[in-house]
């Protein structure tokens, strides 16, 4: 079938991304879905930095490659052997397709499905093949930025028909990773002090998640005053990241956060959230940076103070079972997702959209299919 979608043909065009347009809106031919997997139509994808770091060249994959990971639509077809999903189901696709065989599927630690993992890097579906006309690749099993979809039915979770799409496109990543890492990762508890570095859509839901899960206090931490107030709106106390922002965060959790969540992907902005992490507290870190960076840390406290430094992909979530969580939590009011998304556009103007995104001027936009 004909599908209308954003290519990226190569990484690192230079900005702005509205003049040098990284993201072609073309006509693409869709194969129909093979066994086990679905043909989606895409009501809404969402806009991450993920995908902004594939077309910077900071998260390399091949290319050309049918950007977009986040996204929300309706079962349209099934190639069979599918159990669970029918036509006309509505579905929130997930950026890790779990096959539930592996190693670490059976042991609960669905992020890190090593049939997923490596379809991911070859831009295939969870079965080895692609189903975009040659020689367009499959961007982390979903190529949310086209009209439809083929995917892997393990990369679907099924929802209600009545949650609109732009909010529910916002489940397969920036709540699955910012509440997971708040909730699953950090294993936030009531009382704790929790402190949020960065804060676009995955900070503000680690945000969220933490205060869902009781958090007596958030401390939110950005560059960008738009931001923080925004963070403040949801009851955290804002503070500016600067040289001094360390200090401050001390002195108001009296000795740095019980658990503290970096969300930016750079190896100093993690080690400023490590040094602002108290003797025996977590630190998570969600962000993803350049792979050439290293990170700089005092050894020696990992011991003498019972630190713990841990990595969160995919907000250590088994998204069949956390998805559904997050989303009967958002509808009783416990997670306002909604929150997150401050931009609603077409298609045509994603590569304005990025810009926004890369000058931090937006949290969460939906393109509108």
């Amino acid at each position: 079938m004909k599908v209308r979608g954003a290519v990226l043909r190569e990484m690192g065009r230079p900005k702005p991304y509205a003049d040098s347009a990284p993201l072609e809106i073309v006509e693409l031919e869709l194969a129909p879905p093979g066994p086990g997997e679905l043909l989606v139509k895409v009501g809404a994808a969402g806009l991450c930095h993920s995908d902004l770091s594939v077309i910077d060249g900071s998260r390399p994959r091949v290319m050309p490659m049918v950007l977009g990971h986040e996204a929300a639509g309706e079962v349209v077809a099934s190639g069979g052997d599918t159990p669970g999903f029918a036509t006309g189901d509505h579905v929130v696709l997930s950026f890790v397709p779990t096959c539930g065989d592996c190693g670490p599927c059976r042991a609960g630690r669905a992020a890190l499905c090593e049939p997923g993992a490596a379809a991911n890097a070859a831009g295939t579906l969870l079965g080895g093949g692609r189903r975009w006309d040659a020689p367009f690749h499959h961007h982390l099993g979903v190529s949310a930025f086209a009209d439809h979809v083929v995917v892997s039915a393990a990369s679907a979770v099924k929802v209600d028909a009545d949650l609109p799409y732009e909010i529910a496109a916002l489940f397969g990543c920036a709540v699955l990773t910012g509440v997971g890492a708040a909730v699953n990762s950090a294993q936030v508890q009531p009382d704790d002090r929790v402190v949020v570095f960065g804060l676009g859509g995955v900070g503000l839901a680690a945000l969220l998640g933490a205060r869902m899960a009781g958090a007596s206090e958030v401390i939110a931490v950005d560059v960008v005053q738009d931001k923080l107030d925004h963070a403040a709106r949801l009851g955290a106390t804002p503070i500016h990241a600067n040289d001094s922002a360390v200090e401050a965060i001390r002195e108001a959790t009296g000795g740095g956060g019980e658990k503290v969540i970096e969300t930016v992907g750079n190896a100093r902005v993690l080690a400023q959230a490590y040094e602002a992490t108290r003797r025996g507290g977590t630190t998570v870190t969600v962000g993803l940076p350049h792979p050439e960076q290293r990170l700089d840390i005092q050894a020696v406290s990992l011991v003498t103070e019972e630190r713990t430094l841990k990595g969160s992909y995919l907000g250590s979530c088994v998204p069949k079972r956390d998805i559904p969580h997050f989303v009967q939590a958002y509808k009783n009011g416990e997670l306002p997702v909604d929150e997150l998304l401050t931009h609603r556009i077409a298609l045509d103007d994603i590569n304005e959209g990025f810009d926004r995104l890369a000058a931090g001027a937006a949290v969460r936009q939906a393109v509108i299919m």
